[in-house]
């Protein structure tokens, strides 16, 4: 089930959402618990078992990871033995979570891909890690830890959520009709950028796909890939919206996962507006303890690269991940030495062309998991593979049938939408605007089915 279908939004929202709002407080989390386990066994029921056994085994080995504090030379030897345990038990439970997403992603022995898997680990590692370092409080009731972990409205496909954000929330928060109002609004938002923006103009980049990559134009393959990079932005910024809109409707204040990335001047820049909560995990629990730049722009260079290969493994094991990862390492890399130089400060525009040019040709490395059919498509961008019954004004009529798609796109990868909603979603106008997008998306669906969101399956 995803957010934006007919059996989500008229069915389970409206029914989940009547039982959480005449639950009582103090059973709020049970009910969040078992409408998102009620969620999942909708699309992944032979998994189900399994996650609440990795919930349960994360939870237990949580409850032995504190540190204690050494209060003189007795107290602080039993310390000293406990401290061994919590690393026996860190290493174990890191080792066992990442194991289980290797073969996963791998698919050792016919082991499928559950949905979310690659989210809700992070997420798992994040509070066990945290709950290491004592940076927080071990979580004593079962619940509440695995309604952190199974949370629907963020569990498939992020944003990834420290334990610390949520921690005070799940203990007391306050399920308001302003609350619900203002998550209602932020959800619409989302649901038209992926209904209305993300799955309209995807249908350019499936003509590209049923087409054939060697009978594009050199334009038009270009055009496909700029296509796919709107796509891929609205779908995953549309549902993290979804996401952030639900969590505010339930008492949850769930992070900003996207910031105008198409705004960027760098790539290195544009990785820290887009995924961000992804950016800040691979930032806190391997850049920094690594060296982070603390250690020489060598050593700098090394962990960066080591950051890159396991970003580009937890998309997947296609050699396409390698690909597109080793290009972003390699554009950051660069990056680096023309900021130490002083180049290009003083340019305006040429970074953002730059970005424009770099970022559809990466997003082609990512789409494109077929090793083979990525080089024909890189060769016909770059000119440097001959084409096969090539149509050369094919770019000037999908131009012609999508303008107006690529006009509301190019206006949404501004601050210029966000800025307007904040300043008239509170008025009458803004909200019956609000509510006639509601209906029109799902006039949309209805007529056309709800399309599945290209991060549902990593």
């Amino acid at each position: 089930m995803i957010f934006s279908s007919i059996e989500f939004l008229l069915c389970f929202l409206p029914v989940f959402f009547i039982l959480y709002g005449i639950t009582p407080a103090k059973c709020k989390n049970f009910t969040l618990l078992l409408g998102s386990l009620v969620f999942y066994a909708f699309g992944e029921p032979t998994y189900l078992v399994p996650l609440m056994v990795s919930v349960l085994m994360n939870y237990l080995m949580g409850l032995c990871l504190e540190p204690e504090a050494k209060k003189g030379n007795r107290s602080g030897r039993r310390a000293d033995r406990t401290n061994k345990r919590r690393n026996v038990i860190l290493f174990l439970a890191v080792a066992g979570n990442i194991g289980v997403l290797v073969l996963c992603k791998f698919g050792v022995h016919g082991l499928g891909m559950p949905l979310g898997i690659s989210f809700y680990t992070f997420q798992i590692l994040s509070y066990l890690i945290d709950v290491y370092r004592g940076e927080v409080k071990k979580e004593r009731s079962f619940v509440d830890l695995a309604t952190y972990i199974t949370m629907f409205p963020q569990f498939v496909s992020g944003p990834i959520v420290n334990y610390s954000e949520v921690r005070s929330e799940l203990k007391a928060r306050t399920f308001s009709p302003w609350g619900i109002q203002d998550g209602l609004k932020l959800f619409t938002m989302g649901l038209a950028a992926k209904v209305l923006l993300a799955d309209r103009i995807g249908i350019l980049w499936h003509e590209a796909q049923t087409t054939g990559f060697e009978s594009l134009s050199q334009a038009y393959a270009w055009l496909a890939a700029i296509v796919f990079s709107l796509k891929i932005y609205f779908d995953f910024y549309g549902y993290s919206l979804m996401a952030r809109g639900l969590g505010r409707m339930f008492g949850f204040e769930l992070p900003e996962n996207f910031r105008t990335p198409y705004m960027a001047r760098s790539v290195r820049d544009f990785y820290r507006r887009w995924h961000i909560t992804l950016g800040r995990w691979f930032c806190k629990y391997v850049y920094i303890p690594l060296g982070g730049n603390r250690k020489g722009e060598l050593r700098t260079i090394g962990n960066l690269l080591l950051v890159w290969v396991l970003t580009s493994l937890w998309h997947g094991a296609s050699l396409n991940f390698f690909f597109w990862g080793g290009i972003l390492w390699l554009c950051i890399v660069l990056e680096r030495q023309c900021e130490k130089r002083g180049l290009f400060q003083d340019w305006k525009i040429l970074p953002h062309i730059y970005l424009w040019m770099v970022i559809p040709v990466t997003w082609m490395c990512f789409a494109i998991t077929d090793f083979r059919e990525l080089v024909v498509y890189l060769g016909r961008m770059t000119g440097l593979m001959e084409g096969i019954n090539v149509r050369g004004n094919d770019w000037v009529l999908a131009l012609k049938d999508y303008w107006y798609l690529f006009l509301c796109c190019g206006l949404s990868c501004t601050p210029f939408v966000q800025n307007v909603y904040r300043r008239v979603k509170d008025t009458l106008p803004g909200k019956l605007i609000l509510a006639a997008l509601f209906w029109i998306c799902i006039r949309r669906i209805t007529l056309e089915g709800g399309n599945p969101f290209l991060y549902f399956r990593f």
